[in-house]
């Protein structure tokens, strides 16, 4: 705790002089360039791995990255979505999944959550991507391999949860919001964005982002 505490006093006295103009503007409202959904694991860092300010990112952590189809739960995350997509009017929505994901590893092995049942009840809501790895992939037996290729199974399975959301579903038949689909590798810092015409998570170009939905049927994807 007292590592919190003292780094409190070094942003109050080393940080946040240098962008007290940029908080103060704060004040007047926040204009977000992306809702970005991701895991609530402490590896990582959403505004640290885009180098995004405090105001450029609506961020949602949940287990696994995990977006709970319209209306399965009534609790913060479709609040969130809502509020991001009708209130503050993000274009772009991100979910972002990430290497040696704790609760994908309780989704491959049961055993692990055995005694978590709230992680448990929770994890129901990637039942499709255990089914799709189950069935899809009983070839792929190593289990570094199984595990990378299932968070990437996961993040396809949450977007399609997220078009559930009828203020997503909205902005995208509007042509108003883009869905993007990443998987970070925070050991080497690598990111992955999802090509729909390759159907394979490729790494994230500087200046190339596919403009297509993601809502076509995909091949079996190789893990990265």
């Amino acid at each position: 705790m007292q590592k919190l505490v003292d780094g409190i006093h070094k942003f109050q006295r080393n940080y946040f002089s240098q962008d007290q103009k940029l908080f103060e503007t704060l004040v007047e409202g926040q204009h977000p360039l992306a809702l970005f959904i991701t895991c609530s694991d402490s590896r990582i860092n959403p505004n640290y791995m885009t180098q995004t300010k405090p105001g450029e990112l609506f961020i949602q952590r949940t287990a696994g990255n995990i977006v709970p189809a319209y209306g399965a739960v009534h609790g913060g995350e479709a609040a969130t979505i809502e509020y991001a997509v009708s209130a503050l009017k993000v274009k772009d929505i991100i979910v972002c999944g990430h290497s040696h994901c704790g609760a994908m590893s309780g989704l491959l092995n049961p055993e692990l959550i055995e005694k978590m049942p709230a992680v448990k009840s929770y994890l129901e809501h990637a039942e499709c991507t255990r089914r799709i790895v189950d069935e899809n992939y009983g070839h792929l037996t190593d289990p570094e391999k199984r595990l990378i290729l299932t968070v990437q199974e996961n993040v396809l399975v949450q977007i399609e949860n997220l078009k559930t959301h009828p203020s997503v579903a909205a902005a995208v038949g509007r042509g108003e919001l883009k869905l993007h689909g990443w998987v970070y590798k925070f050991e080497t810092g690598e990111v992955f964005n999802f090509n729909p015409d390759e159907g394979q998570f490729l790494p994230l170009e500087e200046d190339v982002l596919s403009e297509k939905a993601l809502d076509k049927a995909m091949p079996p994807i190789s893990p990265i």
